[in-house]
């Protein structure tokens, strides 16, 4: 009965977890079906009743656990959960609140699941003490994939850089303006750093100065390369800098960075293959040369 109510309750959560994280494409749909039937006559008995169970049930429901979440950390805030996701690249598919329920409701399935598993073997105290330890695993496992998603994509970014400097030099230099240049930019990379640069040049479209746009991709991106490179090309603008040298300079520095980089994490590799080896690797050597040994000496004695 145990496993059976702890195979309910996981597949409960799934499916909770699931109507969270597609949530805001729903509500997207369902804002662009609404914008399309405007000014047309409802039909009889349309109203609030008629309301999907996802919008009478999921959106408030996943709302009430933001905020029961925002309760529990309160160091947290959505405008600082918004800037974790763009960091990552999830800004636009999953919403601030989205991941909030989605932490909520992973300490709440993993209290009851704790509870189920120490029930049943550990007692009332071992199961309290389980049901803890799986309910803070379920609120903090969600921020741990956003945060190393975020670093991948960081390093990402910093190993992308040095070429789009160069591309953007040479469209520069060769006639393009900076937002031409990083329109070619766009058409000819892929990767999270070009997407990043696509999103700058739309901002740049609707209307939004350049530094603004700038400023909002440095923020989101955070990391020093790209800072750097966001106040090059504003101090370039305001003093009326060639863009073309600033870009070969930026790449020249972008590209010494991610070399010294690559120095550093070959540096640390002898000293990190150092653990596995004495871990795994020994035990194998000395049972091999010591065990006929030991066999003879058994035998002798």
């Amino acid at each position: 009965m145990l496993l059976a109510l702890a195979a309910v309750l996981l597949a409960a959560a799934v499916y909770l977890a699931g109507e969270i994280v597609t949530y805001p494409a729903r509500e997207r749909q369902q804002s662009l079906r609404r914008a399309s039937t405007y000014g047309r006559l409802r039909f009889a008995g349309a109203g609030p009743e008629r309301l999907r169970f996802r919008e009478r049930v999921i959106g408030p429901m996943a709302d009430r656990l933001a905020r029961l979440a925002l309760r529990v950390d309160p160091r947290s805030s959505v405008e600082s959960i918004g800037l974790r996701l763009l960091a990552a690249g999830m800004g636009r598919s999953l919403t601030p609140t989205a991941f909030l329920a989605a932490k909520a409701a992973g300490a709440g399935v993993g209290a009851v699941f704790g509870l189920l598993v120490g029930a049943s073997s550990w007692g009332a105290l071992g199961a309290l003490a389980l049901a803890a330890v799986f309910a803070l695993g379920g609120f903090t496992l969600p921020g741990i994939w956003v945060s190393g998603k975020a670093r991948r994509r960081r390093e990402e970014i910093r190993a992308q850089l040095p070429d789009a400097l160069d591309l953007l030099a040479v469209s520069v230099e060769a006639g393009l303006g900076f937002d031409g240049a990083v329109a070619k930019l766009t058409e000819h990379m892929e990767g999270s750093l070009t997407e990043e640069f696509s999103l700058t040049l739309g901002e740049i479209r609707i209307g939004e100065s350049r530094q603004d746009a700038l400023k909002k991709m440095a923020v989101r991106v955070a990391t020093p390369e790209v800072a750097s490179f966001t106040r090059a090309i504003i101090q370039a603008d305001q003093l009326g800098i060639s863009l073309g040298r600033i870009l070969r300079l930026q790449a020249t520095d972008s590209r010494l960075k991610r070399q010294a980089a690559a120095e550093e994490k070959a540096m640390k590799a002898p000293i990190k293959m150092l653990f596995p080896t004495v871990a795994f690797i020994f035990p194998a050597m000395f049972l091999v040369i010591l065990g006929p040994a030991f066999i003879n000496l058994s035998k002798l004695f």
